[in-house]
């Protein structure tokens, strides 16, 4: 596994990036490729995107230490400081055109959340790099200057947890939605899992004692907020008192996310009584998620317990969590079924979801195999993020 997976990274998803999506015309990178594998060089630019791939490459040459992927993550890194922070009211702009301009100025903290996480990786792959000092510093501050700004804007002290998205300049908004697909609510798990993951990476590099009160009160809020006790399923929307949103959804893949994610930050924070209270809990989620584990070895995307849906695609993060979380079981707990599982889905990912002629991986296969090409095979939410995490995660963790 750990040999396929390097190769993959190396051969197949990392590639595509440097290979097809480079923008040398306008800088940074193309916004996106079509599931037909038709380039789009006038696509506009996501923040989630960029931040993503600056992610990806960033971890990449720290652990395989190519300077090629130090040149693609600087080029991300140099984009997103030169064109997504907002100079004016601070944070990072939602969405550019193709030519660098803001076309969506709201402050979305998910996306705030990604910069924070880019940019700690930038950080910390340069720190001891002869050569990298300012560029490694430079990265640094301005992640701290985004933690700052999520801690000012996005937290609510009255309810506690963190509000969905704010206008440009920190005023009320009334859609906080991240997508079409999700319910409008001020406080979702989605928003919350990625605060949680870009804090930990930034606590790697920067032991400070607010960024540690931020991250043990995060946990707090996935096992006492949104968690269901009765399920340990995630629920997914909140209003601002944490009454739970109208909806019962079950989403597989963020399970499985959450128990690997929410496991590492008790990990990083190296705290014995943490660690001891969260340890059955990450057990708990990660069983909760064996519900979406179907007979090939893949994981169903979500069931509306409302209605009955059930969303049987095989999308291609929820397959790279589901690999990474049960390795996180079996690293942890000993529990030899938890790496059959792992393995049967890195099977599934190998036979069904990695494009062996065009690079990169397919957005999702159907219950059949069939390949879905109407969404994007690069763009505003298909990144090398899942995908080559899960690559980075097995190699160091086995």
């Amino acid at each position: 596994m750990k040999s396929e997976m390097k190769d993959v990274l190396q051969s197949n998803i990392l590639p595509f990036w440097l290979n097809k999506m480079v923008d040398y015309e306008y800088g940074g990178f193309y916004g996106q490729m079509t599931g037909e594998g038709v380039l789009n060089t006038t696509a506009n630019k996501g923040g989630i995107l960029n931040a993503r791939i600056l992610w990806s490459f960033s971890a990449a040459y720290r652990v395989l230490g190519n300077p090629e992927y130090l040149k693609a993550a600087t080029r991300a890194k140099d984009y997103i400081l030169t064109y997504f922070i907002d100079r004016e009211f601070g944070g990072t702009y939602w969405e550019l055109d193709y030519l660098g301009n803001p076309v969506d100025t709201k402050k979305q903290f998910y996306a705030i959340g990604f910069m924070i996480y880019g940019l700690s990786e930038y950080a910390r792959a340069t720190q001891n790099v002869a050569g990298m000092e300012a560029q490694s510093k430079e990265a640094l501050d301005y992640a701290i200057q985004l933690f700052e700004c999520i801690e000012e804007h996005s937290f609510d002290a009255v309810n506690n947890g963190y509000i969905e998205a704010q206008t440009r300049d920190w005023k009320e908004i009334a859609d906080m939605r991240l997508s079409e697909l999700d319910a409008n609510y001020p406080k979702s798990q989605n928003t919350h899992l990625h605060i949680i993951e870009s804090y930990t990476n930034l606590y790697r590099i920067w032991k400070d004692i607010r960024l540690e009160k931020a991250l043990r009160n995060l946990i707090t809020i996935f096992t006492d907020k949104i968690l269901n006790p009765q399920t340990y399923h995630l629920d997914l929307f909140f209003g601002m008192d944490w009454t739970r949103g109208a909806g019962h959804l079950e989403s597989y893949g963020h399970d499985i996310e959450c128990s690997w994610l929410m496991h590492e930050a008790a990990l990083i924070l190296d705290d014995k009584r943490v660690l001891a209270f969260v340890e059955p809990i990450v057990r708990k989620v990660a069983q909760a998620s064996e519900k979406g584990l179907n007979e090939d070895g893949s994981m169903t995307h979500e069931t509306n317990l409302d209605t009955g849906y059930v969303d049987a695609n095989r999308h291609w993060w929820v397959q790279a969590e589901n690999v990474v979380g049960w390795v996180n079981i079996f690293q942890y707990f000993h529990e030899e079924s938890a790496l059959n599982k792992a393995i049967r889905g890195w099977q599934y990912i190998k036979d069904h979801l990695i494009d062996y002629t065009l690079g990169e991986w397919y957005w999702s296969c159907d219950a059949e195999g069939n390949i879905n090409r109407k969404d994007d095979h690069a763009g505003f939410w298909k990144c090398p993020y899942h995908n080559s995490r899960m690559c980075i995660e097995i190699l160091e963790r086995l």
